[in-house]
């Protein structure tokens, strides 16, 4: 019991200024915030403004939208391609946006479509450009959420928390996956950052509209995250009507405009929130027709992307609680309780789910790093209660800042080498796609007239087409090629104002093949391939054939041939000896050439 007698004694004594009265109960007491974080000496220690935060988030955040892979094809054929098609009169059409299924919605689409409009009226229309800037744009989206909840968590837990938080968001690897991806799930991550920044500072109606406006527009499981807003309104606080009002007024905001919008693009009444939650509820088959994962598939998924944070987050509330009750700190609890329950929840709904996508995630990536920021601060405070002689003349953040530090230092190294591993190893895709615009202004290579249609086809690497928006002009078309893949592929939109209404043909729910989507490799005037030893009749090695010739290679990680610890995580001169790299090619036909010259003679 000696060191709790140390630690009380050093913990903070300033009075607390009352509350407002209608604040969240959860940000009202500084005393008792004093009591969870302040285990300190006369400072403070120093953490970034806001300002300052931002302009890290922002920096590291731009970063991933220049660098970053598109990584899920539901990310192109189900987002990127409508907005393309919306934007430019073409794309890839998926089942989900059958008016017979209507599983989605335009109006999330239009979000991203209406400032791409903006780009082209202001720099022209250069479609890859458009696609870098939405990207920015969304970066920028995420850096201002993730500042929201960064002052949120300062007023909340106090400075050494927070600068914790920060420092942990800006080095994770999966906040740069999740920050600039095109999925409603990265939106209802943002959203998720505004309610609880806003909830954490007081805001109690703003945080009920942005869960609102993340489950109607973005995802509609993303309202269980609202769980803890709500139980400490209605339960806690008693203030239904408070509570109800707010969520009235956020469905006549939000879902009328969206009931709206998809009414004139489908030609219906669709409310697409409900036909998603329907369709993976009590449809009899849901997501389960694209594949199933067993528990360690999101384990593992959670410790490339935060590493050993990962691990505290798991263990955070179990850890917290027992130091609650071991140290006397029982006014935590509810605290503690109500900010770590988002992520226990979500892990509860989707890590027994057995259709599992790293995507599914997203929402949580910023409580795997709250849950850390509270763990590591309590272990500073017991290891300064512990050995600290002086408890007048330093903060315990000062004190035992070797400890975080060298836990950041760690964190931020693992997660630096994950993000160096992904772009070493999966971003041949994006460099090939844009060599297609090099390709059309060449003359020495790409001969055909300018009008005259180009297809692009793809194989068995359909799935990591980045999008539309890297087709070089109206002309250019990406086909599928018949390969071992035998689910079905997207299908292009119909042409003219109402291509949104029809209901296309060929298209199931039940993820069968469609035979109709296949051309005949004799119409493919460029080809995009990754080697491999794996050879079949319907994925030969096109880039070895004499019908082709190649105009680009980029090296590709074959994860089947590499060591798995170093094609997860980049360490110099290592990676290099233990991994096995293939080439990822965009080839040219050469039958053209032969069919001019057999012309000729004729």
């Amino acid at each position: 019991m000696a060191i709790e007698k140390k630690i009380a004694a050093k913990r903070n004594t300033s009075k607390a200024k009352p509350s407002k009265k209608h604040a969240n109960s959860i940000s009202e007491s500084k005393s008792e915030e004093a009591e969870m974080t302040s285990v300190s000496g006369p400072l403070d220690p120093w953490t970034p403004s806001p300002g300052t935060a931002f302009k890290l988030l922002m920096s590291t955040r731009l970063c991933a939208a220049l660098w970053s892979s598109v990584s899920d094809c539901d990310e192109t054929y189900n987002y990127w391609e409508p907005a393309h098609f919306l934007k430019y009169g073409k794309g890839f059409q998926t089942w989900e946006y059958s008016p017979e299924y209507a599983l989605r919605s335009y109006a999330y689409i239009l979000l991203h479509v209406m400032p791409m409009k903006l780009f082209t009226t202001v720099l022209g229309d250069n479609s890859i450009l458009v696609f870098y800037i939405t990207r920015c744009l969304l970066g920028i989206a995420c850096a201002s959420s993730e500042v929201l909840l960064y002052r949120g968590v300062t007023k909340l837990y106090g400075p050494n928390i927070a600068r914790l938080f920060l420092v942990l968001l800006l080095f994770s690897a999966g906040m740069f996956i999740s920050s600039t991806a095109f999925l409603p799930s990265s939106f209802s991550m943002y959203l998720t950052m505004l309610a609880y920044g806003s909830w954490f500072l007081g805001k109690a109606s703003i945080a009920i509209m942005c869960i609102a406006v993340s489950a109607i527009w973005g995802w509609p499981f993303a309202a269980a995250l609202g769980i803890p807003i709500a139980f400490e309104m209605v339960i806690l606080r008693k203030k239904f009507v408070y509570f109800f009002k707010w969520c009235a007024i956020s469905a006549v905001l939000f879902l009328i405009p969206l009931v709206v919008v998809d009414m004139h693009l489908y030609g219906k009444l669709v409310v697409a929130p409900l036909n998603i939650i329907l369709y993976n509820v009590i449809s009899g088959h849901g997501p389960e027709l694209y594949g199933v994962e067993p528990l360690s598939y999101y384990i593992i998924n959670g410790f490339l992307n935060f590493n050993f944070a990962f691990v505290l987050a798991l263990l955070s509330l179990p850890f917290l609680l027992i130091c609650s009750v071991v140290f006397k700190w029982p006014s935590q609890r509810q605290r503690l309780l109500l900010t770590l329950a988002p992520m226990y929840i979500w892990i509860v709904i989707f890590f027994t789910r057995p259709h599992k996508e790293e995507r599914f995630l997203f929402p949580i990536y910023p409580f795997f790093a709250l849950a850390t920021s509270l763990t590591l601060d309590t272990a500073q405070r017991i290891l300064y209660g512990v050995f600290s002689k002086d408890s007048k003349r330093s903060h315990y953040a000062d004190s035992m800042g070797w400890f975080s530090a060298a836990f950041c230092f760690l964190y931020a190294s693992l997660c630096l080498s994950r993000i160096v591993a992904l772009y070493q190893g999966y971003h041949a895709p994006m460099d090939v796609y844009v060599e297609l615009h090099r390709v059309a202004s060449d003359p020495k290579i790409h001969t055909l007239a300018a009008n005259k249609p180009v297809n692009v086809c793809v194989g068995k690497e359909w799935y990591r087409f980045p999008s539309s928006f890297f087709l070089p002009g109206p002309n250019w078309h990406l086909q599928f090629l018949q390969s071992e893949f035998k689910g079905q592929l997207p299908k292009l939109y119909e042409q003219g104002p109402d291509a949104t209404r029809l209901i296309p043909s060929h298209m199931n729910d039940m993820n069968r093949e469609e035979a109709s989507r296949y051309v005949d490799i004799s119409r493919c005037h460029y080809l995009i391939d990754r080697d491999s030893e794996d050879w079949t009749v319907q994925e030969p090695n096109y880039s070895a054939s004499k019908d082709w010739t190649v105009i680009k290679q980029v090296p590709f990680l074959d994860a089947s041939r590499s060591h798995r610890l170093f094609r997860a995580f980049y360490v110099p001169f290592f990676s290099s000896q233990h991994c096995t790299y293939v080439s990822y090619s965009l080839l040219k036909t050469t039958r053209t050439k032969k069919h001019s010259k057999q012309s000729k003679k004729s």
